[in-house]
């Protein structure tokens, strides 16, 4: 698993999450579970969806090469 998910797209998701959660007990409805899903994506820094179509979110960061 190759991280995809950059740091503004995780903040995005743990917020997006915990409020689906919260309106799931707000509502007493099982569809808050589904706020699990991005807060586990977030953790793992990976969106199997992302892979799917090939996107990332995630800054790639230039590495210079080593001069010898």
């Amino acid at each position: 698993m190759k991280a995809n998910v950059g740091s503004a797209d995780r903040i995005i998701r743990f917020i997006l999450g915990v409020i689906i959660l919260a309106l799931g007990f707000y509502f007493k409805s099982w569809w808050g579970i589904v706020g699990i899903v991005p807060i586990i994506t977030g953790f793992l820094n990976f969106c199997p969806a992302y892979s799917l179509i090939g996107v990332s979110t995630k800054k790639k960061i230039e590495t210079e090469k080593l001069k010898i």
